[in-house]
């Protein structure tokens, strides 16, 4: 996801010049300062949202360089990241349910933002709340949005209002007010009422909407901006704010190359807190807004919390159980295996969830190339195989393996690969599960992790023994010698296991393990 890409580029890197700095200087904090004011305003972020936030971001930076920190460069990005926050709305806002339901929420915006597609992402997300929304089709000007509007609330699962066809025909206001009335007769308790837009900002339009607010007096107005808008985004909201009066801003088309400049602006220009974002073309592609998770976004120090959520949301914790249970005891299958690539396609785009770790713009080129179907194909294997196949893949013979390849339309090396990552990733995990620590390559040891605690020093195994028996001495020290005693070494895991020793996993096996999972 390229959210807030090309910000994000700028200032990270500004922020990275300053990680070997001992203490900063003023010049330093000017110079910083400068970078961040150009990168913003190439983002489109209005100018007197800039001239703020760079006068108050300087002003806390020099105020840390006085300091004499021990950790200056630490200590900038942590006034950017709160800064960042600060104009992004502080804290998240919640939608404000009516006591008395239906909840009427009134979405507003210009036409091409993607209210009607909102519409149906925001019913999907209430009906995995555990609500009842209602459509209502009050955008009657705009050619095909009633139907536009059905198949949406169709795909997302929620029951649409629309009793006029549209295409110019019908009183949306009326429609509006029925609708309402509808809602609680058939005990719905959200309303969502999708408007007319236009191309652009016009008496028409803002009087419609106005009139459509006034009869129906919704609980929550949302402005729907779409986030490549650029500096019109301020104008357009300040003429919105004005005729409508909206509670609360929805961002849409985050995942394209969007600058930010219009996330940034409107928040702070308007004083409306972001609410939701739209991060992507699916109607699951849609989450609450956190300012402080985003800003975290665009300073690329990750957004684990929302990682951690949609994992939660997507994997059973008693199928994630039996799974740890069946790796400790070595009864772990390909149609396990199967299970839990499902579970991880259910989370989404693999690219969106590694883009959510601290660091991922250093993964740029590995994520640019990661092919999204990849899980397909493996499920497609796995789904060619009998179920004797897949509980015991040792009768995965010559003739077996064209099968499969056939039946799947992958060839026998695609299935001789999968096979293979499989078994590695499963001794990997037994590993794990039985307290022993993966070696990872590229680290080195782990102090204290041998057997001895000895801090990660090589223990030399003892060379002699104190018996008397001249026999019994010779046999203790060749026993010594094939015994092979656990020392911690550089080139080993922290338990004394080298490189590809039994119940350890080589980097070979580590580097297969992570091409299975995408990374």
């Amino acid at each position: 996801m390229a959210t807030f890409g090309t910000l994000s580029d700028r200032l990270t890197s500004t922020l990275a010049n300053l990680r070997n700095k001992g203490r900063l200087s003023p010049a330093d904090v000017d110079g910083t300062v400068r970078e961040i004011r150009r990168a913003l305003l190439e983002a489109d972020v209005n100018l007197d949202v800039v001239k703020t936030f760079t006068a108050s971001v300087r002003e806390r930076a020099m105020e840390a360089s006085a300091s004499q920190a021990l950790n200056p460069a630490q200590q900038v990005v942590q006034i950017v990241n709160e800064e960042l926050v600060g104009i992004l709305g502080g804290q998240q806002r919640r939608l404000e349910f009516a006591k008395q339901p239906p909840t009427v929420i009134m979405l507003a915006g210009l036409q091409g933002a993607g209210k009607t597609t909102l519409a149906g992402k925001l019913a999907k997300w209430l009906v995995k709340e555990g609500h009842t929304p209602l459509l209502v089709a009050c955008d009657l000007q705009r050619p095909n949005a009633v139907t536009q509007l059905q198949v949406v609330a169709e795909q997302a699962g929620a029951n649409i209002f629309a009793p006029e066809p549209g295409n110019g025909v019908g009183n949306p206001v009326r429609v509006a007010k029925d609708g309402i009335k509808h809602a609680r007769d058939k005990q719905y308790d959200v309303v969502i009422v999708d408007t007319a837009g236009r191309l652009g900002v016009d008496a028409e339009m803002m009087k419609q909407a106005a009139d459509i607010r006034k009869a129906v007096d919704p609980d929550e107005v949302l402005f729907v901006i779409d986030s490549l808008i650029g500096q019109d985004a301020v104008k357009t909201a300040q003429a919105f704010q004005d005729g409508v009066d909206f509670t609360g801003v929805v961002l849409t088309k985050l995942d394209g190359d969007s600058r930010g400049g219009a996330a940034l602006s409107v928040a702070s220009v308007t004083q409306r807190p972001i609410m939701f974002a739209s991060v992507g073309e699916g109607l699951d592609d849609f989450e609450p807004f956190h300012p402080d998770r985003m800003a975290s976004r665009i300073l690329d120090l990750g957004d684990i919390l929302t990682l951690i959520e949609q994992a939660q949301s997507a994997f059973d914790e008693e199928e994630a159980r039996k799974v740890a249970e069946k790796f400790a005891t070595d009864t772990f299958t390909l149609d396990d295996f199967l299970g839990q690539m499902q579970q991880l396609r259910n989370m989404g785009s693999i690219k969106k969830m590694m883009s959510m770790l601290p660091g991922a713009k250093g993964m740029r080129e590995q994520l640019d190339n990661f092919d999204e179907r990849e899980i397909v194909r493996t499920e497609a294997i796995i789904q060619s195989m009998t179920k004797a196949e897949r509980v015991n893949p040792k009768l995965l013979n010559g003739s077996r393996r064209l099968r499969i390849a056939r039946g799947s339309g992958m060839t026998v090396t695609d299935v001789n690969q999968l096979v293979q990552r499989f078994e590695q990733a499963a001794k990997m995990m037994k590993t794990v599960a039985k307290g022993g620590v993966p070696q990872v390559p590229g680290m080195g040891p782990i102090p204290g992790a041998g057997f001895g605690g000895g801090r990660g020093k090589k223990q030399q195994p003892k060379k002699t023994s104190k018996s008397g028996n001249p026999a019994k001495r010779a046999a203790e020290a060749k026993a010594l010698a094939e015994g092979k005693p656990a020392v911690t070494s550089a080139g080993g895991s922290g338990f004394g296991l080298g490189r590809g020793a039994a119940g350890a996993p080589s980097e070979d096996e580590l580097a297969a393990l992570q091409k299975m999972l995408g990374r």
